[in-house]
């Protein structure tokens, strides 16, 4: 039996062939090589093998492009969720772009924004919309989410600092983020901003997102270890679980 599917709210192509032979107990692995010509380069290969059964899935890479305009911001985001972490940003905010870089680098994530935003104004509007449309992106990019892990966590120290990030996705948008600032502001970046950043992309990712920065002094380092622990649970949550291949991780039926 053969089976092609196109996601286009993905932008993501998966073909499954499945040699049914009975049940048995299961053993899964991911293999990095078998067809993976199938999707391209570098696609992600899932096999499941069951004793009398044998399940190949391979998939490609799970990728999104979202655009969002107002008056306020025209805003493009790419990202792929299987990339290797490369980044390229022009927002004009460069301490959000530096932060940004973060979630690329340790979630494995690649990150593409454009920003023309009224920074005539302030960084507020700009900063808020790029956590939107991500969250846009993240939403399309992991479609239906069957065979995906859902949940992420991570601590991660810098100096004096330590930071804990965890997020479901759980198609329900929740925050509670706990960092207490000891400055206001980092060069000449409002750090209250970061609020409404996380704000928009949960709203829209749908996602329940808890960030607490446990100790530190330093804002800066405060800030950075958020981001990078909300990278790492990312790449966490969003990575496929093979022991799931074409299952959804809920007894829902759906997210």
């Amino acid at each position: 039996m053969a089976l092609s599917m196109c996601l286009l709210a993905g932008r993501s192509i998966a073909r499954s062939r499945v040699a049914l032979c009975g049940a048995g107990a299961s053993v899964c692995a991911l293999h990095p090589t078998i067809a993976g010509s199938r999707c391209g380069p570098g696609a992600p290969i899932m096999l499941a093998f069951f004793r009398w059964q044998f399940v190949e899935l391979v998939m490609a890479e799970r990728a999104a492009c979202v655009e969002r305009n107002t008056l306020e911001t025209q805003v493009k985001v790419s990202i792929n969720l299987d990339g290797t972490g490369k980044a390229k940003f022009d927002i004009g905010v460069p301490f959000l772009e530096h932060m940004l870089d973060q979630i690329a680098r340790h979630g494995l994530i690649d990150l593409d924004i454009e920003c023309k935003g009224d920074l005539h104004i302030d960084d507020h509007h700009t900063v808020e919309d790029v956590g939107i449309t991500l969250g846009q992106a993240f939403a399309k990019a992991v479609g239906d989410k069957k065979g995906m892990t859902r949940y992420g966590h991570s601590y991660v120290p810098l100096d004096e600092a330590l930071s804990r990030v965890v997020i479901d996705f759980s198609g329900r948008p929740g925050l509670q983020m706990h960092v207490p600032f000891t400055r206001a502001v980092v060069g000449n970046f409002d750090v209250d901003l970061f609020q409404e950043f996380f704000q928009g992309f949960v709203n829209h990712a749908l996602v329940s997102l808890h960030i607490d920065n446990l100790r530190g002094h330093n804002t800066h380092h405060q800030i950075e270890t958020v981001f990078k622990a909300f990278g790492r649970a990312l790449r966490m949550a969003v990575e496929l679980d093979p022991r799931m291949a074409g299952q959804m991780p809920s007894t829902k039926g759906c997210l």
